[in-house]
């Protein structure tokens, strides 16, 4: 009986870009009716690896079969049409159109030659309930949702086509826990249906749950493929990196009384905020954990100035007022520093230069009298790439050609260099890989070392155990309850989060 031919298979694919080699003679295969996370760090080829099957990118070399047939897309749709869609990381939406308009745009139902918004509307309607979401208007324009929505405006945008093979790169990275299991959901019924998908996840609990063969990538070649529960964690993750970690997260300094140094009483900004109560001292890590749209990202946006028409009490410093706009967070006495959540959005501004990037906050540390020093500009550059070991070539180079994890570098050392007190993290990790995740909490606790205030949100409950001092669970717009030392469990924070456990165990750091 012959063997059946895989769904995908790529023979010798090669891809460099300007000298760099992204992709190296891959041989890779996905059966049909299976889930195949695709597992590297940022820049090991993951991201050209799927951009050729999505028909984004033509390899150099090499032949990619679809159902055993040769196939070389010259665009999306033509991949597309072929049953192969794809929701990357940086989202594709075009925030000025609806959601129904953005979830139809690539092949708008048709009448008498022009788009019928009524059936527009209609499939947009079915597909939203399909994915959980039918609450959402789909004549809401994009622009307004949250990043969270969006994501799944964007699942649904692919399901709509129908894809016989779906690729997921990193499609759960900004979902809260119900949303991630209706994707989980969604994935065991195109797998049940003979489809097939490419999994990309920096979340190995997710790819041990879902994945049924695992595909390692380093430095543009294929390391190894193998069955799920085959290899431990330590062994994949030294095929990706090529060395051993040894611990997953910096220890943690014995708890000890620390004084407020940011105290808030009563924060309001209905309806995301509805009377939080809060202390972090200086030297602590403070995590916000909790279940999606409690309030967790609106918190830091309120601290940094960003939201209007808030209510509370803010004490930094001893000083109280909450801040009036980002320029007035910055400057002293608050020196607050935010890291926001949506790096293509609201991190870099990817067509500038790296030293532009990192610069943008900073200026007046190396100008004079409004005059830029060319020597100060470069040592500061120069400084802050060698901190955070940013991968670049050149300082003059586009930050859109350095890989995710090296933007987000980017976004934390434009930051850094403004000396900031008091630092906001608003889900720092999110879809970078695991080398450049551990570098950031490594940094994280160095900086608390240094005396930072650091209030750092996350939607990884592991990263807020391993990282963090304490966790405070917002429910609701306001802290359920307060975790530290071995209170601090999974277990905990997801009854904390479900008002199923203790209203608010007392905080051990803070005297």
């Amino acid at each position: 009986m012959p063997i059946p031919e895989p769904a995908i298979r790529l023979s010798g694919v090669s891809k460099a870009f300007a000298g760099s080699q992204a992709l190296d003679a891959v041989d890779f295969d996905c059966e049909a009716g299976s889930i195949h996370a695709i597992l590297g760090e940022n820049g090991a080829g993951k991201s050209t690896l799927i951009k050729i099957l999505a028909g984004v990118l033509r390899p150099d070399t090499g032949e990619v079969r679809l159902g055993g047939r040769p196939v070389r897309f010259g665009s999306s749709a033509e991949a597309a049409a072929a049953g192969i869609v794809c929701v990357f990381q940086e989202l594709s939406l075009i925030p000025d159109l609806t959601v129904a308009e953005n979830i139809s745009v690539a092949d708008p139902p048709r009448r008498f030659g022009l788009i019928d918004g009524g059936a527009q509307r209609h499939r947009a309607k079915a597909v939203l309930a399909r994915i959980g979401c039918d609450g959402l208007d789909p004549e809401m324009p994009v622009r307004d949702l949250s990043l969270s929505r969006r994501q799944m405006v964007e699942v649904a945008k692919a399901l709509a086509r129908d894809p016989k093979g779906l690729i997921l790169d990193e499609a759960t990275s900004a979902l809260g826990a119900q949303d991630v299991e209706t994707v989980y959901r969604l994935l065991a019924d195109l797998r049940a249906r003979g489809g097939s998908c490419l999994f990309i996840s920096h979340r190995m609990h997710e790819v041990d749950r879902l994945c049924d063969r695992l595909s390692v990538f380093r430095n543009g070649r294929h390391v190894e493929t193998f069955a799920r529960g085959t290899r431990s964690a330590p062994e994949i993750v030294r095929m990706m990196i090529g060395r051993d970690i040894a611990a997953h997260f910096p220890p943690k300094p014995a708890p000890a009384p620390r004084a407020p140094h940011l105290k808030i009483d009563d924060l309001r900004w209905p309806p995301r905020l509805t009377g939080v109560d809060l202390a972090l001292g200086r030297g602590e890590i403070l995590g916000l954990g909790g279940l999606d749209g409690q309030g967790q990202k609106e918190l830091p946006l309120a601290l940094f100035g960003v939201l209007r028409g808030g209510s509370g009490r803010v004490t930094l410093g001893g000083r109280t007022g909450l801040p009036g706009s980002p320029a007035a967070a910055r400057r002293p006495p608050a020196r607050i520093a935010l890291v926001p959540e949506d790096r293509k959005t609201e991190g870099p501004m990817l067509p500038m230069s790296i030293a532009d990037n990192l610069l943008a906050a900073s200026y007046d540390r190396v100008s004079r009298e409004g005059i830029v020093s060319p020597a100060r500009e470069a040592a500061a550059v120069r400084e802050a790439i060698a901190h955070l070991r940013i991968k670049a070539a050149r300082p003059s180079d586009a930050v859109a050609t350095l890989s995710g994890g090296n933007q987000q570098k980017v976004v934390i050392a434009r930051w850094l260099m403004t000396d900031p007190d008091v630092i906001l993290l608003n889900d720092p990790t999110r879809g970078i890989d695991m080398g450049t995740k551990q570098e950031i909490y490594a940094l994280m606790r160095v900086l608390a070392d240094r005396g930072k205030a650091i209030l750092f949100y996350s939607t990884d409950y592991a990263e807020l155990i391993g990282c963090a001092d304490r966790v405070a669970v917002m429910s609701d717009g306001r802290i359920a309850a307060e975790l530290s030392g071995t209170a601090l469990t999974e277990e905990a924070l997801l009854g904390a989060a479900l008002n199923i456990g203790p209203s608010r165990a007392p905080a051990e750091a803070l005297a």
